[in-house]
């Protein structure tokens, strides 16, 4: 881990503690993917067949602070947070005589690089976090988190890394909260109060520029406030969402800056980097999008005093262990035909030699889907229902003996359609219940079997 701190090394040497703040260094190159982006970096990335996802289902509003997290690497399952004091914006007035050096020296002690493994779509990712509460709850982006199933988070001043599990997340706002094990004593970062901002202030994005375990900074200036946005993910499960009220910025937000901080010149944090402009033209200025903070920290303050929602999940959501198709096509037969037009198809039908996530042949079941999963080549003979296009080894369905090309058509004898039926009704229980769950098989038997639903990625 390389400390930028104070910035007296290349290649942001020379610039003077009482300089004001000069045009930065071209960022590193980087690849242009889509129109707007988040801007989490995929590091490894694994070829996700079109339409497939993993089953992780949302928590609904009714759950509670005590649905189960995932097991640290101690096998200890974490106790949820005290609540406490999370950062009150406060105003300070931007300061007309700021260097880089001096307002990154004041944000950068209370930052995290993120490093997320996503061991069901074969792929890893990197962000960063804020330090809010010296025990190491951190705020970041639901986007840097979202499908992981490890999380470390690296303290950028001293560069010791804790696992860290998710508190509560806001996928609507594309907002997150973890927690590091086992620390305390950390610097948190300093606040400002987003709501007195204006077009035109000077403003400092910092983040983990392309993924390189460093804090990079780009200056530019406020180009517009309450903003309205649709971001897309490069993978995962959320492929786009709709974002409010956001602060955009010419700083040179790019992938990896994620959940990092945009900062006044005061050095107080101000918003949150969440997005960026990732295909730009002569003729097109940089864009890059930051929630605003006192937005963000009002929605870590809810996560957590463990406050779920309609749109706030606490802990991780409940796991079947299946991949399924998305949408509201009720067909079995038609869930396939998405699955195998969408390029997901490589033949040689399920369980044997041919497809594309890794997995065990002999069992048919699947560790993730990195080669993107085939539609099953035999499916149940039924007019309605979820197709099962894959099971993940060791998961609840295994267990339950529910295999690729299997039909659910109830849920505690509520009858089941399309995918989007199936997470509406699991997502109303928490991780450790036990469903009943109704399956036809591809040689057409009925099975009704129990199932205990297991923690999950979150979304």
């Amino acid at each position: 881990m390389q400390d930028y701190s104070g910035y007296g090394q290349p290649p942001y040497g020379g610039y003077g503690a009482t300089s004001p703040l000069p045009p930065m260094p071209p960022r590193p190159p980087r690849s242009r993917i889509g129109l707007l982006s988040y801007v989490a970096v995929a590091l490894v990335a694994g070829a996700l067949g079109a339409g497939s996802v993993v089953a992780l289902y949302h928590p609904a509003s009714s759950n509670s602070s005590n649905a189960s997290p995932l097991p640290t690497s101690s096998g200890v399952v974490p106790q949820p947070l005290p609540t406490g004091a999370i950062p009150q914006p406060s105003d300070v007035a931007p300061s007309s005589n700021a260097s880089v050096p001096g307002v990154v020296s004041k944000v950068e002690p209370g930052l995290v690089i993120i490093n997320t493994a996503l061991q069901y779509s074969s792929e890893q990712a990197a962000g960063t976090g804020m330090v809010i509460k010296s025990d190491g709850l951190v705020l970041t982006n639901n986007h840097v988190i979202e499908g992981s199933t490890r999380i470390t988070a690296t303290v950028v001043s001293t560069g010791r890394t804790y696992q860290a599990h998710v508190v509560g997340y806001d996928v609507t706002g594309d907002i997150a909260v973890i927690q590091m094990e086992n620390a305390s004593g950390l610097r948190t970062v300093p606040t400002g109060n987003s709501a007195t901002l204006k077009t035109g202030q000077t403003v400092v994005a910092m983040g983990n520029a392309e993924g390189q375990s460093m804090i990079i900074p780009a200056t530019g200036t406020i180009t517009g406030l309450n903003q309205t946005i649709t971001a897309r993910n490069q993978g995962g499960t959320v492929t786009s969402e709709t974002l409010h009220g956001m602060i955009e910025t010419n700083a040179d937000i790019v992938s990896g800056d994620s959940g990092g901080p945009l900062s006044n010149t005061s050095g107080q944090v101000i918003g949150m980097d969440t997005a960026g402009n990732s295909v730009r033209f002569q003729s097109q200025s940089v864009a890059g999008f930051a929630i605003p903070i006192n937005t963000a920290l009002a929605i870590a303050r809810e996560i957590d005093a463990g406050q779920a929602s309609s749109t706030i999940s606490i802990g991780y959501p409940p796991f079947m262990g299946i991949y399924i198709a998305q949408g509201s096509d009720s067909s079995p037969q038609g869930q396939a035909d998405q699955q195998a037009q969408g390029g997901g198809f490589s033949g040689g039908g399920f369980g044997g030699g041919g497809f594309g996530g890794s997995g065990n042949g002999s069992s048919g079941c699947y560790t993730n889907d990195g080669g993107g999963l085939p539609a099953p080549s035999s499916i149940a003979p039924v007019s309605s229902g979820t197709l099962i296009l894959g099971v993940i080894c060791g998961g609840p369905a295994t267990g339950a003996g529910i295999t690729a090309g299997s039909v659910i058509t109830a849920v505690n004898g509520q009858a089941i359609g399309s995918p989007d039926d199936l997470t509406s009704v699991v997502s109303k229980y928490r991780p450790g219940t036990t469903i009943s769950v109704t399956w036809i098989s591809p040689s057409g038997q009925r099975s009704t079997s129990s199932m205990k639903l297991t923690s999950g990625p979150p979304l």
